[in-house]
């Protein structure tokens, strides 16, 4: 097993250097877990950055030759769960396939005071001539 702590070039920075973007677990056939630290995106409403968070994962998972339909957990956090439905409406425009497993929790605030929503997840990406996580499919 091989661990790589990686800040692509092309995605999403970390809003720090006290941490990486990605953590790819790599095992011997090829397999990895991506571990993706939580994402917030600039916006004026929920959906903004809602889109925001979600075009930010989908360029890390890119960097590292997976999408969001690899994605096998997500962890939501939210100001106000109240608005869980918005928030659902606009993750379901990128998570279209079978939904990963899920964790959505409500918090008093995040790290940055104008951030309404933080989304952090866990892909699988399979090895050569392996099938992807609830596809069938092996990836090219």
């Amino acid at each position: 097993m091989k661990v790589t702590l990686d800040n692509p070039a092309g995605a999403p920075q970390p809003a720090s250097p006290y941490y990486s973007q990605v953590a790819r677990v790599e095992h011997a056939d090829g397999s990895a877990l991506l571990f993706v630290s939580g994402q917030i995106a600039p916006g004026t409403t929920l959906a903004e950055q809602t889109r925001g968070v979600f075009e930010g994962l989908a360029a890390l998972l890119r960097a590292h030759g997976a999408t969001l339909a690899d994605v096998v957990n997500i962890r939501t956090y939210l100001t106000d769960i109240s608005r869980l439905a918005e928030y659902g409406t606009v993750r379901r425009e990128f998570l279209t396939g079978t939904p990963p497993t899920s964790m959505t929790f409500e918090v008093p605030r995040l790290f940055r005071p104008e951030a309404m929503v933080e989304v952090e997840v866990v892909a699988a990406v399979a090895g050569r001539g392996r099938a992807r996580p609830g596809t069938g499919r092996g990836r090219l």
